[in-house]
């Protein structure tokens, strides 16, 4: 399998020294299949374990791969889009970001990609379509996924069978459009912002699996995902609905 555009992944890690190899040795699998990709592996501060030193060390064993140390990270948000602009600045036409810890399966980044060199600008991936699915996760986090996605298409207007997903892809015009935007989201809620401002892109969303091993989502991030997503119900209110 082969895509003629440069594309690049994005994936931040913490604490992922257990499943590093695991994960890492299905990501070069899907790799060696489509025979392009750049991968930027980006890590700061709240990891504590070996998986700084174990991107290095891939990094020189495995030049598709590039370790991206970011210390100035505040949250789990400036860790993507750290990465978003490594990738921007190397000029890389399709840009995707995915979960380490196989909670996003690589296996799914061919129909991405496919969705990315069809024309359009957005690839969202969906739990919540027919094909999707969540494994391995407690009550609690799958009903917060879904009550998340149905108050953000009754409040903000959007069409989307899944608001609050991860794994995703942009065409290189479009990162640039979201990389030069204040987000206001710091957690959980990035996603859903994201998707709500290209809500006029050309996007199609793609059936994943994911595995949800993460743990709970804290209380500053729910305060945080509640105070976005007023904001930005209330400027639709005003009739002042930001777009990119």
């Amino acid at each position: 399998m082969y895509y003629d555009n440069d594309w690049a992944l994005v994936i931040p890690l913490a604490n992922e020294e257990e499943e590093f190899d695991l994960f890492t040795g299905a990501l070069k699998e899907v790799l060696d299949r489509l025979t392009t990709g750049k991968v930027y592996l980006v890590v700061d501060g709240v990891s504590k374990d070996r998986t700084l030193e174990l991107c290095r060390a891939l990094e020189k064993r495995d030049p598709r791969f590039s370790a991206v140390w970011a210390p100035e990270n505040r949250n789990v948000v400036d860790a993507y889009l750290r990465g978003y602009r490594e990738a921007y600045k190397n000029g890389h036409e399709f840009i995707i970001e995915m979960d380490a810890g196989l909670s996003h399966d690589p296996r799914a980044l061919p129909m991405f990609l496919r969705v990315l060199n069809e024309g359009n600008e957005c690839a969202f991936g969906s739990r919540f379509i027919n094909g999707g699915s969540i494994t391995e996760s407690n009550y609690k986090r799958t009903v917060l996924s879904k009550v998340g996605t149905i108050l953000s298409n009754v409040l903000l207007g959007t069409r989307m069978y899944d608001m609050t997903s991860g794994y995703q892809g942009f065409h290189r015009r479009i990162v640039g459009n979201f990389l030069a935007y204040r987000l206001l989201s710091k957690a959980h809620f990035y996603q859903t912002e994201l998707r709500y401002l290209l809500r006029y892109t050309r996007y199609a969303e793609i059936p994943i699996h994911y595995k949800a091993p993460s743990p709970r989502v804290s209380q500053n991030a729910i305060k945080n995902s509640i105070s976005v997503l007023l904001h930005y119900f209330k400027e639709r209110l005003l009739f002042r609905s930001p777009r990119l």
